[in-house]
């Protein structure tokens, strides 16, 4: 043994007399957490590839290829041959000046609106009758996630078929009574009455279950307080029950959001957008442009796509921001 390897083996006493460890002794161990960090950083980035992978091929590269579109003048042959040029924003200007922009804008916005706020107001009132466990309650709770369980193709036929004008259930039960019959699928000014209908029944099963999950959690000594101060039952609702489900609402009302600006399938199965614009959303008007026949325009219905998802994330700030002051006050 040398002497170099006899010193990095003994013990190196500082100036205050305690025993420090030596050179020798410290090296070993700075390799071997060095291999411990860089192991748990390999098993971190292990478990988180698959999502980015998923994020990149599902989401990013879909929307680089929508915004490539939007930007380009692309027919079927230069959308297969990739020969497009760039036209920059003129697929925006010509959306944006189109006749049908104003009326799907607007029909979007009423669309989403309205439904957003009727699903929350009948989930949030039925989520509370639901939570005083009377008999049968489970079972009904059950039974009102039908609408849900169905697949939207199915749901949005039924619905077509009951409003019909012709041989619809409800023009006959309106007709029993002696009412007008409507033109719920046919005409301007029933049509998004109708789509509105269809969707509101459709998402008020989601709203009832998260929001009586958040009931859930509430506890129980809050509203036995209540009851001993003599609060009463609407008191208690809104003293209570709604302040405590502030972060449930907060997430099922942006979900809601995120889902109903995307609607197309129960508007194209009730009414394809018609009859003329009047119940044409942007994702009827994106669809109507890229695949509703005749010659294909991708590159102005990719705007609108993209116009739509500028539409999303406003909301979705506005809603955010909202949030955010009334935790505030």
């Amino acid at each position: 043994m040398t002497a170099t390897q006899t010193t990095s083996r003994v013990a190196v006493r500082d100036d205050a007399g305690e025993v420090a460890p030596s050179i020798g002794a410290i090296s070993p161990a700075r390799p071997l957490r060095s291999r411990r960090r860089l192991r748990a950083q390999l098993t971190a980035w292990a478990f988180i590839a698959p999502v980015v992978v998923y994020l990149v091929v599902f989401y990013a590269y879909p929307l680089y290829r929508n915004l490539d579109l939007s930007f380009r003048d692309y027919t079927l042959r230069s959308f297969i041959d990739g020969t497009a040029p760039f036209v920059w924003f003129d697929n925006y200007v010509e959306v944006i000046q189109s006749s049908t922009f104003t009326p799907a804008l607007i029909n979007t916005a009423v669309f989403t609106l309205v439904s957003i706020v009727f699903q929350f107001a009948i989930g949030l009132a039925l989520a509370v009758f639901f939570f005083k466990r009377f008999p049968l309650a489970a079972t009904l709770r059950a039974l009102f996630l039908v609408p849900w369980l169905l697949p939207l193709l199915v749901s949005a036929s039924i619905w077509a078929w009951m409003l019909n004008s012709e041989s619809g259930i409800v023009n006959a039960g309106l007709e029993a009574v002696g009412l007008t019959q409507v033109n719920w699928l046919t005409s301007p000014q029933w049509a998004m009455v109708s789509v509105l209908i269809a969707n509101i029944w459709i998402g008020i099963p989601f709203n009832l279950v998260i929001l009586y999950s958040g009931l859930q959690n509430i506890p129980g000594e809050v509203y036995e307080a209540a009851a001993l101060d003599g609060a009463s039952s609407w008191q208690t609702f809104w003293r209570i029950t709604f302040p405590l489900l502030r972060p449930v609402s907060a997430i099922t009302i942006l979900l809601g959001l995120v889902y109903t600006l995307k609607v197309f399938d129960i508007i194209w199965i009730m009414t394809r957008g018609g009859p003329g614009n009047s119940s044409t959303t942007f994702a009827i008007w994106s669809y109507r442009l890229g695949f509703g026949g005749g010659s294909p325009e991708l590159s102005p219905a990719a705007a609108v796509g993209n116009l739509l998802i500028v539409l999303a994330f406003v909301f979705g700030l506005i809603y955010i921001r909202t949030q955010r002051r009334l935790e505030r006050a």
